[in-house]
């Protein structure tokens, strides 16, 4: 199925965007690149993806060489969610087939940084499904963090949907380094996906984590009907917010939820959205994150040529890539696992 992107490639006032190598030598000069720019990259013919890549690579490499960031993901409580998103398998309105489970013990929770320690991965990421953590839920994470943070060298992210200042400040000092809420998709798209909360939630939630001293880390889900120009918006909008580190999800369509059997997306499309992203957020860690092997396929090692992260292993409720093949993609790559994340 041809991608909206794809379907508006000879868009006028986009003529003549296509000096990319120019483009990139401007933004490590400190240029910002404009929204206008930033469009003309998703909506670039097929035949540019390579000259893309070659200019959003010379911006990964000044930032962050040839090293890749891994990171694996506990999904400590799952299922059991009241809110309505629609890409979720989690959601209250799925029927999809998924674990569902209170939150794990500490216990289950420290082994799960080991596991991440045997993966080689330099950040932790610990998830729960809902809309907010209650205060026990809190404290069994804030217990396992410090355990984690006195015995390995792991970067500690949590994704536990909204919080309140005090629940910021509380995993802040139990030495949480970052902390993950997606804005997933633009303000204007945002009804259409979710009306159990607003963009503008989602929003305060990542300044609540910035207030309390955690790095942000907040991005997007592209394949749920949105136009070329939403993804611009996202990718500006995590520009204003200043966050530290953007996952880019490409929709994994499940069973048994509201987006099932949607198919928008082909790899060239994708890795343009990597690439733009990067031109966008030159200096920003740029993960390629859910739904990377469903839809880059056999294109998978490209995108680490404008991304400077993974996740390694499963996702929440889905299956990823083996992390041995992983570590062969990024060493067949020529680039190196960085094996310390703080």
């Amino acid at each position: 199925m041809m991608t909206r992107g794809e379907a508006n490639v000879a868009v006028t006032p986009l003529k003549g965007m296509r000096n990319w190598a120019g483009l990139a030598r401007e933004v490590l000069s400190g240029r910002a690149v404009t929204r206008e720019e930033a469009l003309a990259i998703l909506l670039a013919p097929d035949e540019d993806v390579p000259a893309l890549l070659d200019g959003a690579f010379r911006l990964r490499q000044r930032y962050f060489g040839k090293k890749v960031k891994l990171n694996m993901i506990l999904n400590a409580k799952s299922g059991l969610c009241p809110e309505d998103c629609g890409y979720c398998s989690q959601s209250a309105i799925s029927t999809a087939d998924v674990a569902k489970y209170p939150l794990l013990s500490k216990e289950t929770i420290l082994e799960g940084a080991r596991e991440a320690v045997r993966r080689k991965a330099g950040t932790y990421c610990i998830v729960t499904s809902g809309r907010r953590p209650a205060p026990s839920e809190v404290e069994r994470i804030v217990e396992a963090v410090r355990e984690i943070r006195a015995t390995t060298d792991l970067k500690i992210c949590c994704c536990l949907g909204f919080l309140t200042p005090e629940q910021a400040q509380q995993l802040a000092d139990a030495g949480v380094h970052r902390y993950n809420h997606n804005l997933n998709t633009s303000a204007n798209q945002y009804q259409a996906i979710c009306s159990t909360h607003t963009y503008g939630d989602r929003v305060e939630t990542v300044e609540t984590a910035k207030a309390a001293g955690i790095s942000a880390c907040s991005g997007c889900i592209v394949g749920m009907g949105e136009s070329p120009e939403d993804v611009v918006d996202v990718a500006f909008s995590l520009k204003d917010l200043d966050v530290d580190s953007i996952p880019i999800n490409f929709l994994n369509p499940i069973p048994g939820t509201p987006l099932e059997g949607r198919k928008e997306l082909n790899p060239r499309y994708c890795l343009k959205v990597l690439a733009m992203f990067r031109y966008v957020h030159p200096a920003k860690e740029i993960r390629i994150a859910g739904g990377r092997e469903v839809n880059l396929g056999t294109l998978q090692p490209l995108g680490l040529y404008a991304a400077n992260s993974i996740f390694v292993g499963d996702y929440l409720t889905t299956e990823g890539q083996l992390p041995e093949a992983d570590w062969k993609m990024i060493e067949d790559l020529g680039f190196e696992i960085e094996t310390c994340a703080l």
